[in-house]
Parts: structure tokens; C-alpha cells; sequence
């Protein structure tokens, strides 16, 4: 009779652990579809803009990264960051190829044209970067001088506005611009004041001028269709604002 009973309870546990295992097993799946169905929020941006994008090794780092992955974690989505020529992030989005464009761009009436923008998430105030030595003292000096600038950021459109295409050469990069600038082939660069402190970090006998040249608000772009994404996406912005996310975030790479 003992046997039979142990045979009987070695069975049940058998059942049990059987059981549970399947159950444990059930639960490992599902997470695992869940995970595979999550949708792909692709961003484009141009990580040469240090601090809001630029490489960290084989990882692409900074303001706008953080911010963005912030973004697809409150919305459930997986970020996809693809780096791309700066001039080519508005096409990509209207082509469809990108979900979005952040990358410490403007918003501007000619970018208007062509995508939609959310809810500005960032200040940015583009500087002149030029030689201690120079005879430019202030923005007003910049008249038919040799200016350098990325190509399509609002410093080479304001620039090329102001003192006409002529006098500004345009670069891949900022950092094309400013070794420019270093060996004499230009006589300034305009770009945004915290790449342009890196710059001039880098860079012996470079400085900043003390007045700024523009002040302008950051945003991300969108595909002027896909008003349903970007809804979603301005929410979890405005909400990342409000808590303080996107303040932590920025003051994370700029000091005060």
C-alpha cells in the first residue's frame, strides 16, 4: 500500500511541476511576442552635433537620443536611430523612409513647407566662432567676409540670407567648417553655440563671440501625412516636459 501511495504522490508532482513549467514556459513566450511585435520608431539625425547627437563608440549619444528613447519607452515602441547627412533628413521624411527627423534642427517657415513639427523641446542660439587674433569683433563685422557653415542647418540659411550665398561656404559637418576656419579658408563659422564649445575646446587660438547670432527653438520633424504619429509622439513629449524628463535630460549634457 506505501508504494503504491508513493507511486501516486511522485505522479502528482510529476503533474505539477509539468504544469508549472508549461505555465512558466507560456509566460516566456508570450514576453517574447510581445517584445517581437513592438513597433520600430525609426529616427533620423545627424550625430555630428555634439551634445545632442554624436558617437559614443559603436552607440549614437546625447540630448535629442535620450530624449528620443524616452519618447518610443513611453509609447511602447523600440528607437531606431539612423545617421544620416544632415541635408537629407527632411527628404527622408518626406519620402517616408524615416519616422522622424531630430536633430537639434529649427523649426523654420521654409521647413514648414515641407514637414511638421512638434513642440519645441530645446533653446538653441547659433554663435560666430572665429581666430583670437580676428578683426571680427561682432556680427555686425561679418559683411563680405568668408563665413563657414554645415550645409542646410539654419546657420548656413541665415548666413546665406544675410550676407548672400557668395560669401559662405558650406560643409559636410561642423567640424569640416571649423578645421576651415583653422587653416584660413574661411574667416568664421556660424553654428550652434554647444558644438561650437566643443569646437573651440578642441581647437587652440579659437574663441566665440560674445553676441550670439540667432536664437531659435528645436523640435522634431514629421511627414506632413503622419499626423497620427506625431500626436503620439507630442504627447509623450509634452509629458516628458512637464515631469521634468526632458530638463534632467538636457541639463545632464549642458551645465548651467
Amino acid at each position: 500500500m506505501k508504494k503504491i501511495l508513493a507511486i501516486l504522490l511522485a505522479v502528482a508532482l510529476l503533474a505539477v511541476t509539468f504544469v508549472a513549467c508549461s505555465k512558466a514556459s507560456d509566460e516566456t513566450q508570450n514576453t517574447e511576442n510581445q517584445e517581437a511585435a513592438k513597433e520600430t520608431l525609426v529616427m533620423a539625425t545627424n550625430a555630428e552635433f555634439p551634445p545632442y547627437e554624436y558617437h559614443e563608440g559603436d552607440a549614437i549619444v546625447g540630448i535629442d537620443a535620450e530624449i528620443a528613447q524616452a519618447i518610443a519607452d513611453k509609447l511602447g515602441m523600440e528607437l531606431k536611430i539612423e545617421d544620416v547627412a544632415f541635408d537629407s533628413i527632411i527628404p527622408g521624411v518626406q519620402a517616408k523612409k524615416y519616422d522622424m527627423g531630430m536633430a537639434g534642427m529649427t523649426v523654420t517657415d521654409e521647413r514648414l513647407e515641407s514637414v511638421n513639427f512638434s513642440t519645441s523641446y530645446a533653446k538653441g542660439v547659433q554663435v560666430v566662432i572665429v581666430k583670437n587674433d580676428s578683426d571680427i569683433k561682432s556680427v555686425d563685422d561679418l559683411k563680405d567676409k568668408k563665413i563657414g557653415v554645415q550645409t542646410s542647418t539654419t546657420g548656413d540659411i541665415y548666413a546665406s540670407d544675410d550676407f548672400g550665398e557668395e560669401n559662405v561656404t558650406k560643409y559636410d559637418n561642423g567640424a569640416v567648417a571649423v578645421q576651415a576656419l583653422v587653416s584660413g579658408k574661411v574667416d568664421c563659422v556660424i553654428i550652434d553655440n554647444e558644438p561650437a564649445k566643443s569646437y573651440v575646446e578642441a581647437n587652440e587660438g579659437l574663441k566665440i563671440l560674445e553676441t550670439s547670432y540667432v536664437e531659435e527653438d528645436y523640435a522634431i520633424c514629421f511627414n506632413k501625412e503622419n499626423t497620427e504619429l506625431m500626436d503620439k509622439v507630442n504627447a509623450a513629449l509634452e509629458e516628458l516636459i512637464a515631469d521634468g524628463t526632458v530638463e534632467k535630460i538636457v541639463a545632464k549634457y549642458i551645465k548651467a
